[in-house]
């Protein structure tokens, strides 16, 4: 039996973001889009800022099953900067899914919320960032939005 692969944490984002512009029902579900307004981040390699102008483009199904792909730029503390493509998905049971889409608070724990970030950047010391898989598990609370990102090894 092959051994599974170990996840190491790299670090963790708080995005505040702002309420959903309603695109409406399109032909392939319900299109939103939540503006990333600011943000933080931290690990133990890098640490910085979440800048605003970022986007989340959500297409939601019926059933509450929303389709993610969302676009920003960290800059690091010392003015690096990381340009991110977090792809994903979030569901949850019906009722639940309903309270989170309306910005009320729900239990993380009821969520299924994964991601799969690339990064690019110029910078010389984080080039490990584009030289590994990583894999996002996030929270959604009104306001804001916690990703916790683990590199594969």
């Amino acid at each position: 039996m092959p051994s599974s692969p170990e996840l190491a944490f790299a670090f963790e984002l708080r995005a505040e973001v702002g309420p959903p512009l309603e695109i409406g029902q399109t032909v392939n579900g319900l299109r939103r889009i939540v503006s990333i307004l600011a943000g933080t981040f931290e690990g133990p390699d890098l640490k910085g800022r979440v800048l605003p102008g970022g986007a989340d483009w959500q297409v939601i199904q019926p059933d509450g099953f929303s389709a993610l792909d969302t676009r920003y730029t960290l800059e690091t503390d010392g003015g690096e900067l990381i340009y991110v493509q977090n792809r994903g998905i979030r569901h949850a049971a019906p009722d639940v899914m309903n309270r989170l889409l309306a910005g009320q608070p729900v239990d993380p724990a009821q969520v299924y919320f994964r991601t799969v970030p690339t990064f690019e950047t110029a910078a010389p010391r984080l080039q490990w960032l584009m030289r590994s898989v990583f894999l996002g598990t996030g929270e959604r609370q009104p306001s804001l939005v916690v990703i916790r990102f683990f590199r594969l090894v």
